[in-house]
């Protein structure tokens, strides 16, 4: 069979330009995130303060224990349940997220754990009464798979990383835990090609801590969701020529006018049906404004108040609770 050498060179050529052509077609390399990623999750809390009233917000002292890495990533025989670096790093996300809210004075306790089994050899209890609740939880799924589809000419692949986080609210005046909840976060990257031709995606080492920060956030918004009805209160240091001192100032954000109730301690009965303590519903027995700030620092700052209705009626000021009913003056 004789061969045309021209039509040969007319199709090798019409070849390469359509090799060309698919080559040019191939889509970029493409970022994706979870379906609810971590700046739309911004966005929506920013969207609910904006909406909410202009009322000052007063901030809750919260301790964070170690989160710890309950997954088999990161983990070897030569390691012991302190030596964590995937639990630290999840613990130092959460502060930050918890720390860059506005909401929570956070007081890091990592190894609170440790402490605890410490003082229980010796006999004594831990003693975290200063901050009203403590955090604590494990990353309980924390992995990566590849998923992909391949067509006739062309073929993409997806890494996705994917983390969960479970958590923890323990009252620090009994030890229960009152509150439980998980945060989930995932993220991907998406390769694509065509004839062979195409981005190529090594490993992506960032897209772990992308998912972590997503599993973590999600977390934090539930948190606060419970602790943001909790009532805020703090309690008398001293009574004195018609001043009352409070404790908690700038750092909380306490500020001139505002107004708070003083109700007297609920008394403490136990539950016949649950054997557990209960503290019964304390009353209102005064007004009182801030007049005034003092002191330096998150530990040792305090507010002076005086009496606007009401009166403590000599009563001892350790049976006494103040409570931010959300007025300003």
């Amino acid at each position: 069979m004789h061969r045309n050498p021209v039509m040969g060179k007319y199709l090798l050529l019409l070849f390469f330009v359509l090799l060309s052509g698919c080559a040019i077609q191939t889509p970029p390399l493409e970022q994706k995130e979870a379906p609810q990623s971590l700046q739309a999750q911004k966005a929506a809390q920013q969207a609910v303060k904006d909406q909410a009233p202009s009322t000052p917000t007063l901030k809750r002292k919260i301790a964070l224990g170690r989160i710890t890495n309950e997954t088999i990533y990161g983990r070897s025989l030569l390691r012991d349940e302190y030596n964590d670096p995937l639990g630290k790093q999840v613990t130092d996300m959460m502060s930050k997220v918890l720390t860059e809210s506005g909401a929570y004075l956070v007081f890091e306790r990592p190894d609170i754990a440790r402490v605890k089994n410490d003082v229980a050899m010796s006999g004594g209890k831990i003693n975290i009464i200063g901050v009203d609740t403590l955090i604590v939880g494990s990353l309980t799924e924390f992995g990566r798979k590849t998923v992909g589809e391949s067509g006739f000419v062309s073929q993409s692949k997806r890494q996705v990383a994917f983390a969960k986080v479970d958590i923890r609210l323990v009252d620090t005046k009994n030890g229960q835990v009152y509150f439980a909840a998980s945060g989930a976060g995932e993220a991907s990257t998406e390769t694509a090609s065509t004839f062979g031709f195409g981005s190529k995606a090594d490993y992506d080492g960032t897209l772990n801590d992308a998912a972590m920060r997503q599993a973590i956030a999600d977390a934090v918004a539930k948190i606060s969701a419970v602790v943001d009805k909790q009532p805020w209160t703090t309690y008398i240091l001293k009574a004195e020529g018609g001043r009352i001192f409070i404790g908690g100032g700038k750092s909380q954000g306490i500020r001139e006018g505002m107004i708070f109730n003083v109700q007297s301690a609920g008394e403490k009965i136990r539950s016949p049906q649950t054997g557990a303590e209960i503290t019964l519903p304390g009353q209102n027995i005064a007004t009182i404004r801030v007049i005034s700030l003092f002191g330096e620092g998150e530990l040792n700052e305090g507010s002076v108040a005086t009496v606007v209705s009401g009166s403590l009626g000599g009563r001892k000021i350790s049976d006494l609770v103040v409570r931010y009913d959300g007025a300003m003056r």
